[in-house]
C-alpha cells in the first residue's frame, strides 16, 4: 500500500469502505449468478466499470433476474442492508447485539418506505430481500423467537456477512472486538458458518482500517480469529491468490481453491442437496473469494473490485467485501464510479459514512469510560501486581 494507507484519517477509511462497498455492489449486480466464460461471452471481454442489464431493456420479465433492474449503477440488497444497519448505530449509540436487530432493524425494514434502485420505485425495504433476509421478518418479528437463535434454521449464505462492514468500522483497529460484536449481532440472521463469515468479515475491515495496514495482514488477522472450514478455506484460497498479480489469471484458481469448501457447487443456479446446511468444515464462498482479490490486486480498489465483479456467481457480495476492505485500507474509489452510483440509484453514499464516523467516535468514548471504571475498580481489588 502507498504511504497514504498510515495517514488516513478515520473518516476516510469509514468512508473508503462504505462508498467502496456500495459501488462494488453496484458493478457485481448485473453479471450476479454467472460464470467468468458467460460474462466474458456477453460483454466481448471482462467487465471493466458500470454495465448495463444482462438481459438489456427485457430486464423487467427476463428469468431469473424479473423484476429488479441489476446493472446501470444500481445497488442491491447488500447495500440497502449495509445502510440500515448504519441507521441501527446511529438511533442505538452504542455497540449492538441480536436484540438490537429485533429491536430496531427489522421494523426498519417493515415500516419505512425508501427508494429501492432495483425496482425503480418507492418500496419497504423487505419486499427487496432475498428470502434468506427476509427469515429476519419472519423468525423475530412474527414468531418471537430468542435472537440470539433466530438464525438457526435459516439456509446458510454470506447473507449477515454482506452488510457486516459497519461492524468492522465501529471497531476500527480491533478486529477481535469486530468479530465478537458480529457474531452477536449475526445470531440473530445466520448460523454455522453463515454466522462465521460475518465475524470474520467484520475482522477483516477493522484490521483493514489499522494504520500500516496490508492485505496479508488483513489476512493474518482473519486467520488468528476465524473457525473450523471458514479458517481452513481462507488460509488456502488466499494461498493461492499470494502467486497471482492479476486477476484474470486467478480466476479459475480461486475457483478450483474454494470448491472444497462451498456447498452450493459448479453450476451456481441449480446448488447441490447439501448446499447451505451447517457444516462445520464448509464455508461461504464470498468471503474468502474478496479477500483473495485484495491479495491478488495489493489492495488496489479498482483491480480487486474488478476482479471480484468478474468471477462471477455471487459476484455482487463478493465485491461488496472486496470493495469495502480497499476501500478500509484506504485505496481511493473512483470517483466516476461512485458518483455515477449514487446518481443511478438515488441514494447518498456519504452521508451513512458521515453518520457512522459520528457513531464510531461516540462509541469508542464510551468505551474508554467503561475501561477505565473497570481498571478502577479492578485496581480497588487489588488486581494490578506490577514486576519490578
Amino acid at each position: 500500500m502507498t504511504p497514504k494507507n498510515q495517514e488516513s484519517s478515520l473518516e476516510e477509511r469509514i468512508t473508503g469502505a462504505l462508498v467502496g462497498a456500495a459501488v462494488g455492489d453496484a458493478l457485481g449486480g448485473p453479471v450476479e449468478g454467472y460464470s467468468p466464460e458467460q460474462i466474458l461471452e456477453r460483454h466481448a471481454g471482462r467487465v471493466h466499470g458500470i454495465v448495463g442489464p444482462w438481459n438489456g431493456e427485457d430486464w423487467r420479465t427476463a428469468r431469473p433476474i424479473a423484476p429488479y433492474h441489476k446493472g446501470d449503477g444500481h445497488v442491491t440488497d447488500d447495500t440497502l442492508m449495509t445502510h440500515a444497519l448504519i441507521r441501527v448505530y446511529d438511533r442505538v449509540g452504542d455497540h449492538l447485539d441480536a436484540y438490537a436487530v429485533a429491536d430496531h432493524l427489522v421494523p426498519d425494514l417493515m415500516t419505512t418506505p425508501r427508494w429501492i434502485p432495483e425496482l425503480e420505485a418507492e418500496a419497504l425495504p423487505l419486499h427487496r430481500l432475498f428470502l434468506a433476509e427476509k427469515w429476519l421478518v419472519t423468525r423475530l418479528h412474527y414468531g418471537h423467537v430468542d435472537p440470539r437463535e433466530a438464525g438457526v434454521g435459516n439456509i446458510v449464505n454470506c447473507g449477515a456477512a454482506m452488510y457486516m462492514a459497519p461492524v468492522g468500522l465501529v471497531n476500527a483497529a480491533n478486529p477481535a472486538a469486530a468479530y465478537a460484536e458480529a457474531l452477536d449481532i449475526a445470531g440473530a440472521h445466520q448460523s454455522s458458518y453463515g454466522r462465521e463469515a460475518a465475524g470474520v468479515f467484520a475482522a477483516a475491515v477493522a484490521a483493514a482500517s489499522t494504520p500500516g495496514a496490508t492485505p496479508d495482514s488483513v489476512v493474518a488477522a482473519c486467520l488468528s480469529l476465524a473457525k473450523d472450514g471458514t479458517r481452513t478455506a481462507v488460509e488456502k484460497v488466499c494461498e493461492v491468490a499470494s502467486r497471482h498479480t492479476d486477476f484474470e489469471s486467478a480466476l479459475r484458481p480461486l475457483r478450483a481453491a474454494v470448491s472444497p469448501y462451498d456447498t452450493v457447487g459448479d453450476d451456481y443456479r441449480a446448488p447441490s442437496l447439501g448446499a447451505r446446511r451447517p457444516s462445520r468444515v464448509h464455508a461461504i464462498e464470498e468471503l474468502p473469494v474478496a479477500l483473495a482479490m485484495l491479495v491478488v490486486a495489493g489492495g488496489d480498489y479498482r483491480h480487486a473490485v474488478l476482479g471480484a465483479v468478474n468471477y462471477g456467481r455471487d459476484c455482487d457480495s463478493i465485491a461488496t467485501m472486496a470493495g469495502a476492505l480497499a476501500g478500509a485500507l484506504g485505496d481511493p474509489v473512483p470517483d466516476d464510479w461512485a458518483k455515477k452510483v449514487a446518481e443511478a440509484s438515488r441514494l447518498d453514499l456519504w452521508g451513512p459514512a458521515t453518520t457512522l464516523t459520528a457513531v464510531t467516535r461516540q462509541i469508542f468514548e464510551q468505551d474508554v469510560r467503561r475501561r477505565r471504571a473497570h481498571e478502577s475498580a479492578f485496581t480497588a481489588l487489588g488486581g494490578p501486581r506490577c514486576s519490578d
